[in-house]
């Protein structure tokens, strides 16, 4: 070997060294992920079931886990995607919380101290599509009561992301998130507006009714 590359298999071994610390650490970090992927999801549907002491177990447990992922030494791991969708997993679990139960909305920091900035802007967007569905549960109850709050806070939501205007590799696809969440508002408007004139109809045909009587 020339006496320009003589140090190359040290060079080589260090950087071998490196990159398997870093597959080692995927490799632990990939099943966390799917962990905090999987107790979100069934925080989300605890919410929509109204048990939210569960939902919030759920959601400290996912909290644990990707606590233990910042642990691991690789930070660079942080801006992958297994690692961004399990941290917008948690962040729409815990807006959708907060939300549905009238509390503060948290910030990034609050959540988690390394919360990833889009990942926490593309969870706030799904849970704009998940209060959706809870306000169409509640329609269909017959309650009404929180219609106006939750769709004013979709409209909030959707007021913060469009004005997000960096590029898609900053921002983890944002854009899309904000055209679903632009559709979301406005079916979620049209459906919450037939149904209080649905109501309002009923209310004045039973009080002609009764005057009839």
């Amino acid at each position: 070997m020339s006496g320009l590359t003589d140090n190359l298999d040290s060079i080589a071994e260090q950087i071998r060294s490196n990159l398997s610390a870093k597959d080692a650490a995927r490799e632990k970090v990939l099943p966390l992920c799917r962990e905090v992927i999987r107790h979100c999801s069934y925080a989300i549907r605890a919410v929509h079931r109204q048990e939210f002491d569960q939902a919030k177990e759920l959601l400290n447990s996912a909290r644990s886990l990707l606590n233990d992922i910042e642990k691991t030494g690789h930070g660079e791991l942080g801006y992958t995607g297994f690692v961004r969708d399990a941290q917008k997993e948690f962040a729409e679990g815990s807006t959708l919380l907060a939300l549905v139960t009238g509390q503060p909305l948290p910030a990034p920091g609050d959540l988690l101290v390394s919360l990833d900035d889009a990942a926490y802007l593309n969870g706030l967007g799904e849970a704009a599509g998940e209060l959706r569905r809870y306000l169409l549960d509640n329609m269909r109850k017959g309650d009404l009561s929180r219609g106006e709050d939750l769709l004013a806070a979709m409209d909030g939501i959707y007021n913060v992301l469009v004005t997000m205007d960096f590029p898609d590799a900053i921002t983890g696809g944002l854009r899309r998130t904000t055209d679903m969440v632009r559709g979301v508002l406005e079916r979620t408007r049209s459906d919450l507006t037939l149904v209080i004139r649905q109501k309002e109809l009923e209310e004045r045909l039973g009080k002609l009714e009764k005057n009839l009587d």
